[in-house]
């Protein structure tokens, strides 16, 4: 009786229970490493991402004119947000001005046309950076009760085995009840990672899509006026909010 103890554990847990615990088990095994395998993809984007704006933007607002932005990104390519948002915007008003309102989806001014394309441009961005998100958001929600409810399998068949056994001493109820709640533990600890990572990365959307909305009014404001930035510096600046450096990582 005194080594009862001993044996009590997580190995014992494993070799007690049935096919169902073992299936939550691995089905919150599956949880965790798609949980994390999210978080390192996603923060290392983030993180990408966050840099490459920066330096896209650094270039832009030390740019001479928006036609040498736009040879910036031919050469290089839009590899970041703010960089994709303005080559579309360029592009939108250069086909509109060559071609005109050909189609349906071009109808309207040269301002209309640009502003829809970049509504719709952040319209991607936006469901580009929630990729994942939602996942991250039913892992962080779910895996606790997966946890609970083996909790509870694992309890019930505790206490059935004890009843069968005719033992009802404290040592013998305890034990295993004990062992049934690691179920619970390892459902909160996929959750908790799960539910911290998900709240970073929708305030990191949050901010940068904040961000690309400013940006894109801005974007809009130099492309109605059609010139060299030199010529309307004074102008273009007092109304750009000054972009606080490292914002984009935030």
């Amino acid at each position: 009786m005194n080594d009862t103890p001993t044996t009590l554990g997580f190995a014992h847990f494993l070799g007690q229970t049935d096919a169902v615990g073992r299936m939550l088990l691995v089905i919150l095994l599956a949880m965790s490493v798609l949980s994390w395998a999210l978080i390192a993809i996603k923060g290392l984007v983030q993180l990408i991402r966050g840099k490459r704006s920066e330096r896209f933007l650094n270039f832009f607002w030390n740019a001479s004119s928006l036609d040498e932005v736009g040879s910036e990104i031919a050469t290089h390519g839009a590899r970041d947000p703010f960089a994709h948002l303005t080559a579309h915007a360029m592009h939108a008003q250069t086909h509109h001005a060559k071609y005109g309102a050909a189609k349906l989806a071009e109808a309207g001014t040269a301002q209309d046309f640009v502003t829809r394309t970049i509504k719709k441009v952040l319209d991607e961005e936006t469901t580009r950076m929630e990729g994942g998100l939602t996942t991250l958001a039913t892992i962080g929600a779910t895996a606790p009760f997966v946890g609970l409810f083996g909790t509870v399998w694992g309890v019930y068949h505790a206490l059935v085995a004890i009843g069968i056994s005719g033992a009802g001493t404290l040592d013998k109820v305890a034990g295993p009840v004990g062992e049934a709640l690691i179920m619970t533990g390892i459902g909160l600890g996929v959750a908790i990672p799960a539910v911290v990572a998900y709240n970073a990365f929708t305030r990191g959307n949050r901010v940068l899509n904040a961000r690309l909305d400013a940006f894109a009014f801005e974007l809009v404001t130099f492309l109605s006026m059609g010139q060299s930035l030199h010529t309307g510096a004074a102008e273009a600046r007092a109304n750009v909010r000054p972009l606080r450096a490292g914002a984009a990582n935030a």
